[in-house]
């Protein structure tokens, strides 16, 4: 904590200082007031300055306005002025600290200073003494002034243990050490403040749900960022001169190189949470403008459910997505954009396939929940195990299902198509905005349509929407003709159901706590494989599942409105008109 010292009064109190004097000059304190004032500063070794304010015998803002007016000085208003870009190093940090002084900048040979005492001749021949450079001031409220000194002269060591707090507990929390190579780095970049901070992060978004850690430099800033729920919120902003250590540090125990920084990383490392917690997480680097971007994403197995129920599948959807994965061979797909929650589901299927006298084989990049029973492989396409690689090498193991985690290029959908086609139940995914558009995507990719037809037996499009906290949700009465508007039918519109509206607890996130999905389950039915054999649009897929009963994602996100599990914004925001 920064500390004052009293630097700005003669200690013999039978003789105002400039500032009192001025005071009582302007008729704004009497003479007898001023010096009792001045009385108990030095009996208290505090500064007279924050006597008067303490007191309420002026308030920072008319001192302000009269010291301009006594000294001819200009008046700022520190609200407008940006910490981070304040110079540095243009006066030393102890007199700052001293004589509660901010140095805006520097004009030739004379620095700008801002103030609340310009009658402090002291602290002006120390600016001279120690800058050589003259002084011109500006007046500044003395309040304002005091919390921008602190914040602009604390080190960053000290910022990072104000942000760290005094009751975290410091523990060495690497499970999976780096190499013997990478000790030496890590001693130059094992400081104690920055290791701290990195850990008090990861447990905090660990004890917070979050599913990534965004670390984001900026030109004055540092940003610390959670994604919980879908949704990224700030979390802190640490000194951004702590940029390269934090960086360093989580490189060399995620055993990325060091000393690389122009190239984006990836890697791994394994931390011990709790005294029976350890969990994985996978970083990523990216070089940026002021310095590298990580991402870290945890991959928490304890946090992942696994079934149908909890995952928000409606009972028709269920029961499609259900006899597809009893059928012994064909093609899942499940698509959507990152973060959708896919691999949950495909997981939940493998759950409820996974049985002893099944034969289960996975590739993945990498692969993010263990299931016992399940042969999981992480595809390392640095040695050469690339998704192509692994399903040749399944194929020859006698599986009985397949998933592959990411159809990526044509080759692995060429083998994961022929494994479909030849007796094998094959899962996978694939990033589309929805079902029909899938099958588009694959005809460009190549895949002849016979291929296409004769393989996929399901698709399921999905996203994942905030669900409502359950204990401060409220009714929300929505004009009719929004609700036509964002898709219901006038039918919807005569039920006795609600819609809620989110408003923020000590339970949730702004009125929010853990997502449900929105599902778009499509079977490829004989007039399906029709449409693909000749080769037709999207549209054309889409308006013949409209006719089968296949709600789209728009139309699942109004049930779970219905529910009330969402809320109509929500819904509106994560699916497509």
């Amino acid at each position: 904590m920064v500390t004052f010292e009293n630097s700005s009064f003669p200690t013999t109190p039978s003789t105002l200082p400039g500032l009192g004097r001025a005071l009582v000059a302007s008729g704004k304190l009497a003479q007898s007031t001023a010096e009792d004032l001045f009385r108990k500063a030095a009996a208290r070794r505090s500064s007279f300055i924050g006597e008067l304010i303490d007191s309420g015998a002026v308030s920072a803002a008319d001192l302000a306005h009269i010291m301009s007016t006594s000294f001819a000085a200009p008046l700022i208003d520190l609200n407008a002025i940006d910490p981070q870009r304040l110079p540095k190093g243009l006066l030393d940090n102890k007199i700052c600290q001293d004589y509660r002084l901010l140095v805006l900048g520097k004009r030739q040979n004379r620095l700008i200073v801002a103030t609340a005492d310009p009658s402090d001749t002291k602290s002006a021949d120390q600016i001279k003494f120690s800058s050589k450079l003259g002084v011109d001031w500006v007046i500044a409220e003395y309040d304002k002034l005091l919390k921008l000194v602190i914040v602009n002269t604390a080190t960053a060591a000290e910022t990072i243990s104000n942000i760290v707090g005094d009751d975290f507990e410091f523990d060495d929390m690497v499970v999976d050490p780096p190499p013997a190579n990478a000790v030496t780095a890590a001693s130059e970049v094992d400081d104690a403040p920055v290791v701290k901070f990195l850990q008090k992060m990861l447990i905090d978004a660990c004890t917070m749900h979050a599913s990534d850690l965004h670390f984001e430099p900026y030109e004055f800033t540092y940003r610390v960022r959670f994604r919980i729920d879908g949704e990224l919120r700030e979390i802190t902003s640490p000194p951004v001169a702590i940029k390269e250590k934090l960086a360093s540090r989580i490189k060399v125990i995620s055993k990325m190189d060091i000393s690389e920084k122009r190239l984006p990383q990836d890697g791994k490392m394994k931390l011990k949470i709790a005294n029976d917690r350890v969990i994985d997480f996978r970083v990523s680097t990216l070089p940026t403008l002021f310095g590298e971007k990580i991402v870290i994403r945890i991959l928490d197995p304890s946090s992942v459910r696994l079934g149908f129920d909890m995952l928000g599948y409606e009972a028709v959807e269920k029961d499609r997505l259900l006899h597809a994965v009893s059928r012994p061979y064909g093609m899942i797909l499940v698509t959507g954009p990152t973060g959708s929650g896919k691999t949950v589901s495909l997981y939940t299927c493998l759950n409820l396939l996974n049985k002893p006298g099944v034969n289960i084989s996975t590739a993945e990049d990498p692969c993010e929940i263990n299931l016992p029973g399940v042969n999981q492989v992480n595809i390392n396409e640095r040695a050469g195990l690339t998704f192509e690689a692994a399903l040749k090498s399944f194929l020859r193991q006698d599986p009985d299902i397949i998933m592959v985690g990411e159809i990526r290029d044509l080759d692995t959908a060429d083998i994961a198509i022929k494994a479909a086609q030849t007796g094998h139940l094959v899962l996978s995914t694939l990033h589309t905005n929805d079902a029909p558009a899938t099958l588009v995507r694959m005809r460009n990719m190549g895949i002849a349509p016979f291929n296409i037809a004769s393989s996929v037996i399901l698709i399921t499009a999905q996203r994942l929407a905030r669900r409502l906290c359950p204990h401060c949700k409220v009714v929300h009465n929505i004009p009719q003709q929004a609700l036509l508007d964002a898709g219901f039918k006038p039918d919807d519109l005569d039920g006795l159901w609600k819609a809620y509206r989110p408003v923020g607890c000590n339970a949730c996130n702004n009125g929010y706590k853990g997502r449900v999905g929105l599902y778009q389950v499509m079977p490829i039915s004989d007039e399906i494989q029709r449409i693909i054999l000749r080769d037709g649009s999207a549209s054309d897929v889409s308006d013949q599942a409209r006719r089968e009963g296949i709600r789209d994602l728009r139309e699942s996100g109004l049930q779970k409105v219905k529910q009330g599990l969402t809320s109509l914004e929500e819904v509106l925001a994560v699916s497509n008109a």
